[in-house]
């Protein structure tokens, strides 16, 4: 069997693998509807065997942030394989790679599974988006599908600014300029306070990670952009209180009162397995009203956040256990296989009862 890198991620999308994980020690390893899997043919691999596959796919920007922090994050694509999203660093004093597919052009919300509120939020003229969840939820996917879904309805000037790029973009009834750190701009907070200045309608901002690029793309939402990012959290009342937390005490009331003001919606979202093959996307969303923005001021804990989501449905919001119980009830997926993900057991069993499913 060829050897290479390239033939090793060929068979994966062949197989219709979402990951490839490979590391020293062990076969090529990966993911397919949710499951880990090794590849068979495959001896395990080596050190020179990971070293030189890193070495093959490295860009210049990678290769030398990986020879200075052990660690790097970079694109990697070949027009008969496609396109992946690599993460290569050092464990043991070995490198290790894992690489997830990044699937061609973009799905609609409701391919996704996403709620139909969607295309209001996205709508939006200006404020802050953002989607959020641990890795491997879906994220980049969504977003992804908002900047799709703009694209594709609005005639708006659209700038992502990303590290790296993983969807590509062509023009629809909007233009599209696509930025990747490290090769377009050696800075996204830099990044995004130059797109204000480009005749920039739509901000996408790839993550929300470090607190200067918080409080430019705040500032973005703030001065009339709409701006689609994401963070690793969550849940909506988590995401806003980490955001807040990014700021030193005595900026973080000025950060309510703007995010109070700029917030469009929080999407926060996880992946359920449906205990036979492949899975289902749940969807938390918290939108703005005047109860929302009550909670924002206030800082108060996440119990009195849930009951606005809960009765928000007029304005598009919806809890992580009222879209569990709808996949449930749409027999997408199974009451066990939900249950350790709701917050509220008891009332989703009852619900579940009263429509008919047995426990």
């Amino acid at each position: 069997m060829e050897n290479t890198v390239d033939a090793l991620l060929k068979q994966a999308v062949d197989h219709g693998a979402s990951d490839v994980h490979l590391k020293v020690g062990s076969a090529p390893i990966v993911r397919i509807d949710g499951e880990l899997r090794r590849i068979d043919g495959y001896e395990p691999l080596s050190p020179t065997d990971t070293e030189a596959f890193a070495r093959a796919m490295f860009t210049e920007k990678a290769e030398a942030d990986f020879a200075e922090t052990g660690s790097t994050d970079f694109a990697y694509g070949k027009h008969e394989l496609g396109r992946f999203r690599a993460t290569a660093f050092r464990q043991r004093g070995s490198v290790s790679l894992v690489l997830r597919r990044v699937v061609p052009g973009s799905k609609s919300f409701s391919e996704l599974g996403l709620p139909k509120s969607l295309e209001r939020i996205a709508g939006a003229k200006s404020g802050l988006i953002i989607v959020t969840g641990p890795s491997g939820s879906g994220k980049t996917t969504t977003i992804a599908s908002i900047i799709d879904w703009i694209n594709s309805n609005r005639g708006r000037s659209i700038m992502t600014i990303e590290d790296p790029i993983e969807v590509l973009h062509p023009d629809k009834r909007s233009v599209v300029v696509q930025r990747e750190v490290g090769v377009d701009t050696a800075d996204m907070a830099a990044a995004i306070h130059a797109a204000m200045r480009h005749d920039t309608d739509v901000v996408m901002v790839s993550e929300l990670s470090k607190p200067d690029v918080a409080r430019a793309a705040i500032d973005a939402a703030e001065t009339g952009h709409l701006v689609v990012t994401s963070m690793r959290t969550s849940d909506p009342g988590d995401t806003i209180n980490r955001l807040v937390s990014m700021f030193p005490e005595s900026q973080q009331s000025v950060i309510r009162s703007q995010l109070a003001s700029q917030l469009q919606a929080v999407i926060s979202q996880l992946l359920v397995d449906t205990g036979q093959v492949g899975q289902v996307l749940a969807c938390e969303v918290l939108t703005n009203n005047e109860r929302t923005q009550e909670w924002i001021m206030s800082g108060d804990d996440n119990t009195f956040l849930i009951e606005v989501i809960k009765e928000g449905a007029f304005h598009g919001m919806q809890t992580f256990d009222q879209a569990l119980l709808d996949h449930v009830l749409g027999g997408s997926v199974g009451l066990d296989s939900v249950l350790p993900y709701v917050r509220n057991t008891h009332e989703v069993k009852a619900k579940a009862l009263a429509a008919g499913i047995s426990i």
